[in-house]
């Protein structure tokens, strides 16, 4: 249920009706929003009588939430909601573009492609540390030694950097470097992650899971809103189907399908759905087309020696082609204006 405040609602009101939820058994959630406070009950394991809460003074509305997913939805948080990340805007009518290798594999390494796709049109940096890796003998990222690259390629390039956070015991170090952390296919229902998350101080970025239903990724996005942090990103990264032209299937209805269910930004990952380099150019003109709020793309300057996913990366004038295309695409999509490339 949503209880929503009339525009004059004093601070007194709002406190009442929290106190009255609260009173229930319930948890009370203020949203503050453009113009009223709306407030979220949470926890109710059935429905909620209204008329409780009718005859509040300063209540404006009672609107019962039909989704499962009740923070995530529009139902809940009409507006957009809209991740700061020092001088870059995700969301809100924003093309964001984030760009980088697949593994920090070296400080060379790193800096070198930074550099190019800063000058490119990357807004953001990405680059694994810990690397999941479906086999045990693959190289598995520099743990620390690679955050505190990603540490050294924010201060010389100035831009705001993501990287995966594989498990619990690592979290904490993981999010005293990163800008963004980024929780991978492979743990978007490790629930016991999705709290932690839920308790971090730096926005997050979900990706959905190769075999996950929609509603089973909000869900997902739930845990972590429900856990206190708002500044969530939800991410598709393609699907597992039949196919064997690509190594997943980008599900590009999933875009504005979430953009109506939900008002978190969503981004894709063409180089994860593909795995070949020359999808991931097409891939990316068809997530802006959509409605992507953005881009993850990986970059590697000699893809050939990688040593994680080089055949998916892009050599760094074809991620500068990308911006261009990706930019005039944003233009006349009707979705909004791009950050500045």
């Amino acid at each position: 249920m949503l209880i929503v405040m009339d525009k004059v609602a004093t601070p007194e009101q709002i406190d009442n009706v929290v106190k009255v939820i609260e009173s229930k058994g319930y948890t009370a959630r203020p949203i503050p929003g453009g113009e009223r406070v709306a407030i979220g009950v949470l926890r109710n394991e059935s429905q909620v009588d209204d008329s409780v809460f009718q005859v509040l003074p300063g209540v404006k509305d009672v609107v019962h939430v039909t989704r499962p997913y009740k923070l995530v939805s529009r139902e809940f948080h009409p507006e957009d909601t809209i991740i700061r990340v020092g001088d870059v805007t995700i969301g809100n009518g924003n093309l964001t573009i984030i760009a980088g290798p697949c593994a920090i594999e070296s400080e060379v390494q790193a800096l070198t492609i930074a550099e190019k796709v800063k000058k490119a049109g990357a807004h953001l940096f990405r680059g694994g540390a810990f690397k999941p890796r479906t086999s045990p003998y693959s190289f598995q990222g520099l743990g620390k030694a690679g955050l505190e690259i990603l540490a050294k390629v924010r201060a010389e390039t100035g831009l705001g950097v993501i990287t995966e956070v594989m498990d619990e015991e690592t979290f904490d170090l993981v999010e005293e470097y990163a800008d963004i952390i980024q929780i991978g296919t492979r743990n978007m229902q490790n629930f016991s992650l999705l709290r932690r998350a839920g308790k971090a101080r730096k926005p997050v970025c979900l990706k959905r899971g190769m075999a996950a239903t929609i509603q089973e990724w909000l869900m997902a996005a739930e845990y972590i809103l429900e856990g206190g942090n708002t500044d969530l990103i939800l991410c598709e990264r393609g699907v597992r189907t039949f196919v064997n032209h690509s190594r997943n299937t980008l599900d590009v209805s999933a875009v504005p399908v979430v953009r109506q269910e939900s008002h978190l930004p969503i981004i894709t990952d063409p180089s994860h759905a593909a795995g070949r380099r020359n999808q991931v150019i097409p891939l990316s003109r068809a997530s802006v087309a959509v409605g992507a709020h953005g881009l993850m793309v990986e970059v590697h300057h000699e893809p050939e020696k990688a040593k994680s996913d080089g055949a998916q990366s892009l050599y760094p004038e074809q991620f500068e082609s990308l911006c261009e295309q990706a930019k005039a695409i944003y233009a006349v999509s009707g979705n909004g204006e791009a950050n500045s490339l």
